[in-house]
């Protein structure tokens, strides 16, 4: 075995800890050992992704206990992207908070990050349906502590109700595993994948609501309408590094669709089609509330938040077709997403430090104003899926991938009207903000004259200058924070540039999804010496 493929796992679990009994007063040293840990995850990943690049399907089994009785870690070009994916967020985004002081606001940052990347690789690498309820678990516990980080009434109450939703959908999960052990008598998934394949039609109604339950908590993980109720509020409310980090936690959600519903119950077993009627609706409601949500808004940070939810409406609009095109389509706009939603989260925290709040509405020219319009709209051109970015090529392949599909032309309206509406929202915000500006001379910040074009309602009075966000403190620029969201933003040029090698990784991984033996047969054969 290679032990490698255990340590995302263990690494970040080992450094939390130490963080928290051997750093807790030292902040520096906390940053240090948290960024080198998190930097050894990324170094992890691109090995773990070039050993899967030759298409064998590695297992790791946890103490040499034969599968299906022990735990396994199971690493496939699909997982093994996904961890490389994280690690690159997660650096980013935690160079940002340490270059943006969001990490001194409250306590134990340094350590739930650690906690939280443990979850979300141990989700991404478990061979196992009950541990990754664990992992789902580990992963929420860490983002609560991290929900409410720097406190504050609207972040606790957001928090609250953060808690509460996924309390309720982790009951579900408990309940949709019942019944699919209650049915098949194991929860390792490749096993389960194998009786599955062997169950008589006529035996399938149990197996049929087990799986509808856990696509329900799959859905409430990845924020699909109408159970999407949660991430606006909580993404708006969050610590900007947060909720950048939090792009990849609905992408955790449809990484278990995907590896579920490909491996556990494909197109040709009992459940037949009935999954997919039920995502795609659901998806492109996703995509029309996401993109329309951006308009309507008068707030940043809920702008950002509903185009999140949008990007994971395509997302899912691709992953519903269950062919191996449009899931390799929906793999290359999934990475796209991830670090344009990641990189428009920052960039919004720096509006915000500099204006004071992130309400829509005149005020004076921020500093560094120019260099943030530009990030700015580099990453709106790069989320709505303009050309000449990977967003574009995205949307091109899940719109290829759709073209003979019975939905075709619903798909296809949604998608490039929904565009549109986003591209007027995200300008209409960009120009209020970076344009429609007024100079003020001295100290004094007077309240700025009435924007016919600004939308109607009360709006809450601007902080005052100790209420305000600090982190970046009055320099018209701070290199670290804005050198980590232009790491995000050089990951879509990379894509954009090397689109020809992606799209071929991504065909890659898609194939290897929809061809379910290598990876049953390499969980449960070849197992000699073991317990």
């Amino acid at each position: 075995m290679n032990h490698l493929l255990i340590a995302p796992v263990v690494l970040p679990a080992v450094i939390g800890p130490l963080i928290i009994m051997w750093m807790r007063n030292d902040l520096l040293l906390q940053r240090v050992f948290s960024i080198v840990g998190t930097a050894l995850l990324a170094v992890v990943g691109i090995y773990l992704n070039w050993i899967a690049a030759s298409g064998e399907v590695f297992v790791y089994r946890l103490g040499n206990w034969a599968a299906p009785f022990g735990i396994v870690l199971v690493l496939d070009r699909l997982a093994a992207m996904m961890v490389l994916l994280t690690a690159v967020l997660a650096l980013a985004v935690q160079l940002y908070a340490v270059g943006s002081g969001w990490d001194r606001k409250g306590w134990h940052f340094h350590a739930l990050w650690q906690f939280q990347l443990m979850g979300i690789c141990g989700a991404f690498l478990t061979g196992d349906a009950f541990n990754l309820f664990v992992f789902f678990e580990v992963l929420l516990i860490a983002s609560y502590g991290l929900m409410i980080h720097g406190g504050g009434e609207m972040r606790l109450r957001a928090g609250v109700q953060y808690i509460a939703y996924n309390l309720a959908g982790s009951t579900l999960f408990l309940a949709g595993l019942g019944v699919l052990y209650s049915v098949t008598g194991t929860l390792n998934m490749a096993d389960m994948a194998m009786r599955v394949a062997q169950m008589p039609a006529e035996d399938t109604a149990l197996l049929r609501a087990g799986a509808v339950l856990t696509m329900l908590v799959f859905a409430i993980k990845a924020a699909l309408v109408p159970l999407h109720f949660w991430l606006p509020s909580t993404y708006a409310n969050a610590p900007g590094p947060v909720a950048a980090l939090f792009a990849i936690m609905t992408k955790v959600g449809v990484y278990a669709i995907i590896r579920f519903y490909t491996l556990i119950f494909p197109q040709d077993a009992v459940t037949e089609t009935l999954l997919g009627d039920l995502l795609l609706p659901a998806a492109l409601l996703t995509l029309a509330l996401g993109q329309v949500g951006i308009l309507g808004t008068r707030h940043l940070g809920r702008l950002a938040s509903y185009a999140a939810i949008g990007s994971i409406g395509t997302l899912v609009i691709a992953v519903a077709q269950y062919t191996p095109q449009a899931t390799s389509a929906a793999i290359y706009y999934l990475i796209h997403s991830t670090l344009a939603t990641g990189a428009l989260f920052l960039v919004v925290d720096l509006i915000g430090a500099r204006r004071g709040d992130l309400w829509l509405r005149l005020d004076r020219v921020m500093p560094g104003n120019g260099m943030i319009a530009a990030l700015y709209f580099i990453t709106a051109i790069a989320l709505v899926g303009m050309p000449p970015f990977s967003g574009f090529v995205g949307k091109l392949l899940v719109l290829q991938a759709t073209a003979d599909v019975s939905w075709s032309v619903t798909i296809w309206s949604v998608i490039l009207i929904t565009s549109l509406i986003a591209i007027y929202g995200l300008s209409r915000a960009g120009s209020l903000v970076f344009w429609k500006c007024y100079e003020v001379e001295g100290p004094d910040r007077p309240e700025a004259p009435k924007d016919p074009a600004a939308p109607s309602g009360p709006i809450p009075p601007r902080l005052e200058p100790d209420e305000q966000i600090q982190d970046l403190g009055d320099a018209p620029a701070n290199w670290l924070a804005l050198t980590a969201t232009g790491l995000l933003l050089a990951g879509i040029v990379a894509m954009t540039v090397l689109a020809g090698p992606a799209v071929r990784m991504a065909e890659a991984t898609a194939q290897q999804l929809h061809d379910p033996a290598v990876y049953i047969g390499s969980v449960l054969q070849g197992q000699e010496g073991t317990k």
